[in-house]
């Protein structure tokens, strides 16, 4: 098993070479192969060298315990010790699992077919992200609005070290005037919500395997594609793109259908529309109070209507009363909505014990 291993390495550092080439991108059906032999052959490389470190922590633990004195140093070898040895057990078993022959069909492509009442766009979104299996994970429209050989400088940022690469409009394509303010409106306010520009932003982005993850281990079934990608907080990068021609189809989005979703997303992500209740409260709250000075004033110089003033007062003192009124429970109605989506309270994105990288050793969710 090791011998195969270590010819697998070689290879491993073969394609990493052949990739860092300058001309490789030149050639999509060369590269495509060569990512494909690289996103198989990492699992294994990446076991491998944590195999060989914690063989290696076995032997300077076994040393230090025959060579120290000191009862604190020789407490601490046993414990590294233990845990090389419990760790390569693991990694022994995880190396069996990954040299086992592929079923064919895995480098087939999936196709998910969404009923048409069953979720829509965002579902679909889901659906795939569900089926994909990768350690990266792209996500684009199927009519080629989005181009795919920007694929290739999001896939570079993500060597990087960047785990969310955002595809940002550089314009917005062919769209009515209504249609370009509305969707800067619905973005304006979605921007507020997630503290995250969203001006211009698309579906049309590549993630990591743990962004991914994230993502689909939160419970709550209304889910703003596009917000929740920025909200889990990873490195985020941005690539810039034209809008092209359709290839194929026409769009299904109506301006009914187009207002459906943005007011759906607004209330799915965001409690900002029951704050709108306790605003209104309090502008009524401070045009009263600004109408009752004026009325005192009008009372005393003797120019006052009688009757008036002290009905719009009233009629304002207690609308403004009742939208604040409103405007609390909204925010209790509100808290309760959070509670139940149930989304994470944090987003572990690595966890470093020592030199040692023991992320996966625990979620990267942890609520």
């Amino acid at each position: 098993m090791f011998d195969k291993l270590e010819d697998l390495l070689i290879r491993y550092e073969e394609v990493m070479g052949e990739l860092q080439e300058p001309g490789v991108a030149n050639d999509p059906e060369r590269f495509r192969k060569l990512m494909k032999e690289q996103s198989d052959l990492a699992p294994i490389v990446e076991a491998y060298n944590e195999y060989k470190q914690c063989k290696q922590n076995i032997e300077d633990s076994l040393m230090m315990l025959e060579e120290e004195s000191d009862e604190e140093m020789r407490e601490l070898a046993k414990e590294e010790l233990n845990e090389s040895k419990a760790r390569v057990e693991e990694l022994e078993q995880e190396l069996k699992i990954l040299l086992l022959p592929k079923d064919p069909n895995d480098d087939k492509n999936v196709i998910v077919e969404i009923r048409g009442g069953a979720g829509g766009d965002e579902a679909a979104l889901f659906a795939g992200l569900a089926q994909a299996g990768g350690d990266v994970v792209a996500v684009m429209d199927c009519d080629l609005q989005h181009p795919p050989e920007t694929l290739v400088s999001m896939y570079k940022l993500w060597e990087e070290g960047y785990e969310v690469i955002e595809g940002i409009k550089s314009s917005r394509g062919k769209e009515s005037f209504l249609h370009e303010k509305s969707a800067g409106f619905f973005y304006g306010i979605m921007s507020k919500a997630t503290k995250v520009n969203m001006q211009n932003a698309s579906d049309f982005k590549m993630m990591d395997r743990k962004v991914v993850d994230s993502i689909l281990s939160m419970p709550e079934r209304n889910m703003f594609f596009r917000a929740t990608s920025s909200w889990v907080g990873y490195k985020t990068a941005y690539v810039n793109f034209e809008v092209q021609e359709r290839e194929a189809g026409e769009s299904k989005w109506s301006a009914w259908s187009l207002i459906k979703y943005a007011f759906t997303n607004i209330v799915a992500f965001t409690t900002m529309p029951l704050q709108f209740v306790t605003a209104a409260g309090g502008i009524c709250f401070i045009c009263s109070m600004i109408l009752i000075i004026y009325s005192l004033v009008q009372y005393f110089t003797g120019h006052a209507v009688e009757g008036y003033s002290t009905t719009i007062i009233v009629i304002l003192l207690i609308g403004s009363a009742m939208m604040m009124s409103l405007g609390i429970i909204g925010y209790y109605i509100g808290k309760i909505y959070e509670e139940v989506k149930r989304r994470p309270r944090y987003i572990v994105s690595k966890i470093v014990r020592g030199d040692i990288d023991v992320s996966h050793e625990t979620n990267h969710d942890i609520k």
